[in-house]
Formats: C-alpha cells, sequence, structure tokens
C-alpha cells in the first residue's frame, strides 16, 4: 500500500512541467493530505520525511494556488476549511493516483486506500475488528486505523472517515446513522460476592464500591448513568478504558457497571438487579459527507453495520440467570 510518504517521493521524482500558477501542485495536495491526518504540522513533517517549515510553505503554496484558506488552527490542532476539504478529497485521489502507478492497488474488483475511524473500545474489539478482518479477506489492500476513544462527535474531523459515538450526535456537515443499542448492567465477580456478599437491594448494593469511568474525564453525558441511577456509590477503581472496568471487576475491585455484551462474555461474573440496571444506550456513526463517496469508506460502513447486525443479540444481553 503507498503511503503519502511514497506518492510525495514518487512526484518529486517525476519529470514534469512546472504546474501553472493557477493549478495546485500535486506534492502540495499530499502535504496537506498529511497535515489533515495527523492534525499537526510536526506529525505531519516527521511522516513525509520533511521538516515542519518545508510543511508550512508546502501549505502557504497551496492556499495561494487555491486564492484561500484551506486550514484552520483550533486547540486540537490544524482542521480543514470548506475549501480545505474539497482539496482533502483532491489529495487523496492524487494519492490513489500514485498507488495505481506502482501497480499496488490488487486486483481488479479489489478495494484499496487507507480508512480512518475512531470508536469506543467495545465497538473497536468485538464490532469493528471482526468486520474489518472478514473484509479484508477479500480485499487484502485495504487498510484500516482504528482511534479507541470514548467522547462526543467532533465538529472538526479532519482525517477520520467514521466515527462511532455514544448517544445521538449534533453535528454539521457530516451524517449521522444510528447503527442500534446495547444494554448495561451492574456485574460483580464470584469470589467478591462470596466474601462481601450479594446485594438484594438497590439499598444494599449502593453500600458496595462501583468500578467505572474516571468522572472528571466523562465526555458522554450519556454514560453518566451511575450518578443518576444510584449517586451515593463510591469509586473504588475508575478508568477512560472499559476493559480495565472489566477485569477490574473480575479482580474484584467492587460492583461494575459493565455493557452487557462484555461481561456476559465471562462465567466468573453475575449480574446483579437486572430490572433496575438495565441501561440502554444507543451507537451512532457519523460520517464526513466526501468520505461517503468513497468506495472503501462505503464498504467499511456497510461491514460495520453487518457486524453490529450479527452480534445484535449479545449487544442486548442474555437474560439473566434466576
Amino acid at each position: 500500500m503507498t503511503t503519502s510518504t511514497d506518492a510525495v517521493c514518487i512526484l518529486a521524482d517525476m519529470t514534469l512541467a512546472p504546474p501553472s500558477s493557477s493549478a495546485p501542485n500535486p506534492d502540495d495536495l499530499l502535504v496537506l493530505l498529511a497535515v489533515a491526518r495527523t492534525g499537526r504540522f510536526t506529525a505531519a513533517a516527521d511522516s513525509l520525511g520533511l521538516n515542519h517549515t518545508t510543511v508550512a510553505r508546502r501549505i502557504s503554496a497551496l492556499e495561494k494556488a487555491l486564492d484561500g484558506r484551506v486550514l484552520s488552527r483550533t486547540v486540537g490542532g490544524w482542521v480543514l476549511t470548506e475549501l480545505g476539504m474539497r482539496a482533502f478529497t483532491a489529495a487523496e485521489n492524487v494519492e490513489s493516483a500514485v498507488t495505481l502507478l506502482k501497480g499496488t492497488g490488487g486486483q481488479p474488483g479489489q478495494l484499496s486506500g487507507v480508512v480512518r475511524m475512531s470508536a469506543t473500545d467495545g465497538f473497536s474489539a468485538y464490532i469493528a475488528a471482526p468486520a474489518v478482518a472478514a473484509l479484508q479477506r477479500t480485499h487484502p489492500q485495504l487498510r484500516v486505523e482504528v482511534v479507541t476513544v470514548t467522547r462526543r462527535a467532533l465538529q472538526h474531523r479532519s482525517g477520520l472517515d467514521i466515527e462511532v459515538v455514544v448517544g445521538e450526535p449534533q453535528v454539521h456537515r457530516a451524517e449521522a446513522v444510528r447503527l442500534g443499542h446495547y444494554r448495561l448492567g451492574m456485574y460483580a465477580s464470584r469470589a467478591y460476592l462470596a466474601e462481601k456478599g450479594t446485594p438484594t437491594t438497590v439499598a444494599e448494593l449502593t453500600r458496595h464500591p462501583l468500578v467505572y469511568f474516571v468522572d472528571s474525564m466523562l465526555l458522554v453525558d450519556d454514560l453518566d448513568a451511575p450518578h443518576r441511577l444510584v449517586p451515593s456509590m463510591q469509586a473504588s477503581l475508575s478508568s477512560t478504558n472499559v476493559f480495565v472496568h472489566v477485569e477490574a471487576t473480575r479482580a474484584g475491585a467492587g460492583i461494575g457497571f459493565l455493557p452487557c455484551f462484555m461481561g456476559d462474555r465471562h462465567p466468573d461474573l453475575i449480574r446483579l438487579l437486572p430490572a433496575e440496571f438495565n441501561e440502554q444506550l444507543q451507537y451512532w456513526m457519523v460520517l464526513r459527507t466526501e468520505s461517503l463517496h468513497q468506495p472503501a469508506v462505503a464498504t467499511v460502513v456497510d461491514a460495520l453495520r453487518r457486524q453490529v447486525d450479527s452480534f445484535r443479540a449479545a449487544l442486548h444481553g442474555r437474560p439473566p440467570l434466576p
């Protein structure tokens, strides 16, 4: 698979007439591609084997050729402007064209390229990973990069083709699609219950410590259910990673508020008070408008939808034991 680094080098070595003043230099477009994907000039420079000054100069030249700003600075880094989004799409086409020139595009009908997505830890592991693995058996030249994060949908999603978030997002210049819902419940290990006793009421449950997200770092309002349902429970072990919640609960750190599709996988965990704690949350997918026209992105989106459908029973949680 050809990267932006390869593409820049190939284009630099080609013997071509200098671009006219009214047309952007393809090299500059590929530099924009790297900046948009990383959000920072320094990171883009490292990925391209250039220095920060060269990257800044390339972006300046591109903006001069296009007669407008392609990037805007935010707290989180550089993001694409509306003009920049159009240039980004053109840059992806340049990258794809260079891939074909190198003969690494695979067999006819096969997809190639890089699809970048973000999703929660649990979704990434149990839905995205198997969906992509199955897809790559047919399209071995397709690459998917997954960033695991639990947050609201971004308003500026430079470099991301797909976002999977919890709760209905409020987004602009993007399409939001509901994938389905999943359930959460209270779980404890058999060993913990044997030592501490099994709570049979909500009042008894609140005397036990809670394993859940770090309160001060929780960025998704829909995930704040424990503070609404059992505000008196005190945290014992908190983490930004749901796999830590599961393993801490299994180790006896307290009672974990866990996705049922993760808690039900472990026979050493018992679900507690399912009638009282049966929270239902929704997975939503946010797509860049320009990404919807890319065959690789559309194929990954379809694969994620199919995997959610096949995993639906687990997402809803199995009936608790008597």
